[in-house]
C-alpha cells in the first residue's frame, strides 16, 4: 500500500508555529496540490502520532481545525476523509496571530509583559457576558512581533473557569488557543470593531514608534459554537505597518489584513 502523502512531510520542533497548525498546513497543501482528493482517507491518529512524534491531542486539534473549515469530515468508526468541495465552507475569520502572520511568509513571536487574575470591571463583565462581577478573569498583555519588530499591543480577558490552572509560565511556553482546544473550547466566530487612534507616549515606546503616530484600536469578542463569549481582546496595531482591505460583493463582505514587511 502506498504511503499516504501526509506522512511524507515533517514537522519542525523549533518553529514558533504550533505543531497542530503545522499539521493543518500539511493537509491543506496536499489538498491544494491534488495529492489528496475528495473522499481520500487521512492517516489514522495513531499513524500521525507515530510518524510525527506528537501527542494524540495535537492530532485531534489539527483535525478539529480542518473539520471546522469544512476541508475534512469524520465518519464514526471509519476515519477522517477529504470533504467534497460543495461541503467546504469559508469560515469566519477566527483570529490566530501566529497562523495569520506565518501565512504571509513572515516570522511571528510574542512577549508577555503582564499576567494577572482580576476582579472584572463592569465593562469587562458586559463584554464577556459574565453572570457575576465576582467571576475571576485572566488579564494578560502581550507584545506581538513580526520579524522581531513590535506590531501589536494586545490585552486579552478570559473567564478563569474556562481554564482554571493557567500560569504565567504556561502561557509563555504554550499557545493559549492550543490549551483551550485540549479542554474543548473552540472558536466558532468573532466580531472585530476597528477605530483609528493616535499613539500615546507609553504605547509608542512599546511599539517603537513616535508619539502621535496613527494606529488601529481593535476590540474583539470570540464565541464558541454554543454562543458563549470566552474571549475579549483589546489591541493597538501600528498604522504604518498594517493595511486593511474590505471586499464588497453580492454575497456579502470579505475582510483581509496585510502587514508591510518593512525590508528597508
Amino acid at each position: 500500500m502506498a504511503l499516504n502523502p501526509v506522512l511524507m512531510n515533517t514537522l519542525s520542533m523549533d518553529s514558533d508555529i504550533p505543531l497542530y497548525l503545522q499539521l493543518v498546513g500539511i493537509v491543506k497543501r496536499n489538498i491544494s496540490a491534488g495529492m489528496l482528493t475528495t473522499g481520500d482517507l487521512l492517516p489514522s491518529e495513531a499513524e500521525m502520532c507515530r510518524t510525527f512524534e506528537i501527542s494524540r491531542s495535537t492530532v485531534r486539534q489539527a483535525i478539529g481545525a480542518l473539520e471546522a473549515e469544512g476541508l475534512v469530515v469524520r465518519k464514526q468508526g471509519r476515519g477522517t476523509y477529504v470533504a467534497e468541495p460543495k461541503v467546504r465552507r469559508k469560515t469566519e475569520m477566527v483570529y490566530s496571530f501566529t497562523s495569520e502572520i506565518s501565512s504571509m511568509g513572515l516570522t511571528p513571536s510574542s512577549k508577555l509583559i503582564e499576567f494577572d487574575v482580576i476582579t472584572p470591571t463592569p465593562d469587562i463583565v458586559k463584554m464577556l457576558e459574565l453572570s457575576s462581577e465576582d467571576t475571576a478573569v485572566y488579564r494578560f498583555t502581550r507584545i506581538r512581533n513580526v520579524n522581531d519588530e513590535p506590531l501589536i499591543i494586545e490585552t486579552s480577558y478570559y473567564p478563569q473557569y474556562i481554564y482554571p490552572n493557567l500560569t504565567r509560565q504556561l502561557l509563555e511556553t504554550h499557545s493559549f488557543y492550543s490549551l483551550l482546544y485540549e479542554v474543548g473550547i473552540v472558536p466558532a466566530n468573532a466580531v472585530d470593531s476597528y477605530e483609528a487612534v493616535i499613539l500615546g507616549r507609553q504605547e509608542a515606546e512599546l511599539l517603537h514608534c513616535k508619539p502621535g503616530n496613527s494606529a488601529f484600536c481593535v476590540q474583539r469578542r470570540t464565541r464558541t459554537d454554543s454562543g458563549m463569549v470566552y474571549e475579549y481582546t483589546q489591541s493597538t496595531i501600528r498604522g504604518d505597518r498594517v493595511k486593511l482591505d474590505v471586499f464588497l460583493h453580492r454575497d456579502g463582505v470579505m475582510f483581509s489584513r496585510s502587514v508591510d514587511k518593512n525590508d528597508e
